[in-house]
């Protein structure tokens, strides 16, 4: 591809000694350049890529993009750009020309939930026999092969994401749902990928580390929305915001409710949030129209759930597998999404009763059953927010018949203020809590493990009654199990699907669901 069709994609740049080359691959890496290789400089937290130009020249690259004003590179085609990251998932997204406008993508966005609803929503498409693809931050699903995304959880780096897309475009696929963080929005990943549809699940307490203040955090969630005003237009495929009305804390269902967009899809699992046609329900505004979905008779057990959802359109009874009363408003985002697409009630209802769970998500490795010898419930969950730890130990009390007994930690080097506020949300919901690592990174484990210990105490709980710290997370696992009695429910929390822990700057491999199985085995 010539780099003047490249530049065309790009929206601003300047360009020096311009002339016409012929490009072989666009990198970010100036390890993966090849000749003739467009490189892109991107300004990292700790190292600006541009320092990086002179490897890339003496490896062959044909043009430079940059966000610095270089001028010693005389013969060399140089773009100058405002944001590299964006110039980068634009220049992706021409080289592989353009997929997500072969597609329909609807992005799911949300503190806790996002994986379980990018599930519901593709398994609800492909009920309704769509061929979807998806890319989440466990893996990318295209066609029959699953690929893994990475170590930690986060959205691909641009270059993926659009290779992705046109992997999916090549498999014949019509759908891509995109899972897409806040760090995944805000450093531009998903620039160029054309959403039609944007999904919230909630924004709560998180990522604090890298957006400094809960406002930008929220401004990096509502990019997602923002970017269906300027998304390009597909034939009969409206705009579409699906919004919780239940996530009213600092306003966020009115902050993204105001932007913009053609229709919007509003969701609760509080039956008394029911809007009527005089003020939200058939709201019209401009060219944006409103309707509500709302969830009543919820019924939960170690079984799953089960619940009508009440619809403009008529009543849907649901049942499913999952675990937890909060998947019903997973659920209820993922019938708002199906609905934007007009996808029929049957495909609804029989691709949600289809997903029987996510890996690290309320997984269940060994149920109460005193007839079979299980005399306990063991389970691995993914909450590593304070929000998503609150609902799952409220979920185990529900399903213990006995005590709660809950392992978690913190990450090193992520938001520091979560973690008194989990130690406290533990110290409230679970009789016996076990500290252990998560993460650490190159903090202190002493450090992060005395501050969860502050929520603790604030909580009223004591030291070795209570709460016991346990630095390794294979003796803490296996402490929590050999504490455990008839009826109770061991929750293991943080790592969910992770299979490395990373302690200083290397990655160790781990898996919380083995080591849970070697401690039941003993």
């Amino acid at each position: 591809m010539n780099l003047s069709s490249l530049l065309r994609a790009l929206p601003a740049y300047e360009i020096h000694n311009a002339r016409d080359v012929e490009i072989t691959r666009v990198t970010p890496d100036s390890r993966q350049v090849i000749p003739g290789a467009l490189f892109v400089a991107i300004p990292g937290v700790n190292v600006d890529g541009a320092r990086f130009i002179p490897d890339a020249l003496a490896r062959g690259a044909a043009a430079i993009v940059t966000e610095s004003r270089i001028t010693h590179h005389a013969s060399l085609p140089t773009i100058t750009v405002p944001d590299a990251r964006s110039a980068l998932a634009h220049l992706s997204a021409a080289w592989h020309d353009f997929p997500s406008r072969k597609l329909r993508v609807i992005g799911v966005t949300g503190t806790d939930g996002k994986t379980t609803t990018c599930r519901l929503i593709a398994s609800v498409l492909e009920s309704a026999r769509h061929r979807v693809g998806a890319i989440t931050t466990v893996s990318a699903t295209i066609g029959d092969q699953e690929i893994d995304t990475g170590l930690h959880t986060t959205t691909p780096d641009a270059p993926d994401v659009q290779r992705y897309l046109a992997q999916m475009v090549d498999a014949g696929a019509e759908y891509a749902v995109i899972e897409a963080t806040s760090e995944g929005l805000a450093q531009r990943r998903l620039d160029a990928v054309e959403f039609d549809v944007a999904v919230v699940t909630n924004i709560t307490h998180e990522h604090l580390y890298f957006h400094k203040t809960w406002e930008n955090y929220r401004d990096a969630k509502a990019m997602l929305f923002r970017a269906l005003a300027t998304s390009y237009r597909k034939p009969r495929t409206a705009k579409v915001a699906v919004l919780n009305a239940d996530d009213h804390a600092r306003g966020v269902f009115d902050y993204l409710r105001a932007i913009e967009t053609d229709e919007q899809i509003i969701y609760s699992t509080n039956d008394q949030r029911r809007m009527t046609e005089d003020n939200q329900c058939s709201a019209v505004s401009g060219r944006r129209s409103a309707v509500s979905i709302f969830a009543r008779a919820i019924q939960h057990s170690s079984h799953g759930l089960r619940f009508t959802a009440v619809t403009p359109h008529g009543e849907l009874e649901i049942e499913s597998p999952l675990i937890g009363r909060y998947n019903v408003a997973n659920i209820l985002a993922a019938i708002g999404a199906g609905m934007a697409r007009r996808v029929p009630f049957d495909a609804l209802r029989d691709g949600i009763a289809r997903v029987r769970g996510v890996s690290g998500r309320m997984e269940v490795l060994q149920s109460f059953d005193s007839a079979q010898d299980a005399p306990f419930t063991a389970i691995v969950d993914f909450a590593h927010t304070p929000n998503a730890l609150q609902n799952a130990l409220e979920t185990a009390r529900e399903l213990a018949h006995n005590r709660v007994i809950v392992v978690f930690g913190c990450a090193g080097l992520r938001d520091v203020q979560k973690r008194a506020l989990m130690g406290e949300i533990a110290g409230k919901l679970a009789d016996k809590i076990v500290v252990t690592a998560e993460d650490p990174r190159t903090e202190s484990l002493d450090a992060i493990n005395a501050q969860i210990v502050e929520g603790l105490e604030r909580a009223g709980r004591r030291a070795r009654e209570d709460y016991f710290i346990v630095d390794d997370r294979a003796e803490a696992i296996a402490f929590a199990i050999q504490m455990a009695r008839a009826g109770d429910v061991v929750i293991v929390c943080g790592k969910g699907h992770e299979r490395s822990m990373c302690f200083g700057t290397t990655e160790i491999p781990w898996s919380d669901q083995d080591a849970v199985r070697a401690a039941l085995n003993r």
